[in-house]
């Protein structure tokens, strides 16, 4: 079934917004771990939901709210920012970049979502975009960081397929409530035990935390949750790319970062592999339909055409 218009809109709103994360937290949060930051953005607004809703899990659904949480919070945001710190020149995004390619394969096994060649052509095109937007020529890989990049984007590629599979038994909102607590909750013993004391935030450091927690985080997932649970993963994925495509143009924006040839080139190249991931869900349920039918006929000539034939055969003796 061909994706709702506003339904890949309100989608694409999150990665749009979590694309202002590195800008928000170089400019107003510099004295912060980087593990500090990802618990104070997924703890509080989890906090805040779950008081609005008053409901927690019941069942098998705590075993696997904790584990969409580590998922899709604490072990992604913990491998991105080991990521960010250990590959620069923008590496990181581009290790990232392969998360639409791990989730067509794993919606393949775990939700039975046919491959189609457009989303792995879709899925490539991103990347190699994602890498002209965001390489530099002083660029380095480091093996440890490479890893926590793949580690991360197939942590949230998991989340995603398994948000999609566990169809919750609750509003939206309360799904999201449950997963921001929980993978925040599971940040706190990590930072209690790696990360330096928290420093005394000043306003600036307050007004950003906001902006992380309540907007880049609750709103932005409630809205991502709400992508996945409609869209297919294979249409939903691509829709992260627009992530390094807002960080570059808020650096160009704000901090007078240029934009060579390469970058731009980088950025259309994103939009159109975006474009052509949508055009490989367009018609599904119709060529299953003339598959069907065409099914249908082949069986109807080889058992119905036969027993006409008797009938006709017996009436004539």
């Amino acid at each position: 079934m061909r994706p709702h218009a506003s339904d890949l809109l309100l989608t694409a709103f999150a990665p749009a917004i979590w694309g202002s994360t590195y800008i928000v937290t170089t400019e107003f949060l510099p004295n912060y771990s980087p593990l500090t930051v990802a618990m104070l953005r997924a703890l509080p607004a989890g906090l805040l939901l779950l008081l609005l809703v008053r409901q927690l899990p019941t069942g098998i659904w705590w075993a696997r709210i904790f584990a969409l949480g580590a998922l899709n919070f604490s072990v992604f945001l913990s491998m991105l920012f080991i990521a960010a710190y250990r590959l620069p020149g923008g590496v990181a995004a581009t290790v990232g970049a392969v998360q639409p390619l791990l989730v067509v394969f794993l919606a393949y096994f775990v939700l039975a979502s046919p491959i189609r060649l457009v989303s792995i052509v879709a899925a490539l095109v991103g990347a190699g975009g994602v890498a002209l937007l965001v390489l530099t020529p002083r660029a380095a890989l480091d093996p440890i960081g490479v890893m926590a990049g793949l580690a991360g984007a197939a942590s949230m590629a998991c989340g995603m397929v398994l948000s999609r599979k566990w169809q919750p038994p609750v509003p939206l909102l309360t799904f999201t409530a449950w997963q921001l607590t929980a993978g925040g909750l599971l940040l706190v013993p990590v930072v209690l035990m790696f990360e330096p004391a928290i420093p005394v935030p000043t306003m600036a450091n307050l007004l950003a935390l906001t902006w992380l927690g309540l907007i880049g985080m609750a709103l932005t997932y409630l809205l991502w949750l709400r992508g996945v649970t409609r869209l297919d993963p294979s249409v939903a994925s691509p829709l992260l790319l627009l992530s390094p495509v807002t960080a570059v143009l808020l650096g160009w924006l704000f901090l007078n970062q240029t934009l060579t040839v390469l970058q731009i080139a980088g950025g259309i190249l994103v939009i159109g592999s975006i474009w052509l991931s949508q055009r490989a869900s367009r018609h599904p349920d119709a060529a299953l339909k003339r598959r069907f039918v065409s099914s249908q006929e082949r069986v109807h000539k080889r058992i119905c055409v036969p027993v006409s034939l008797r009938s006709e055969r017996r009436s004539l003796k």
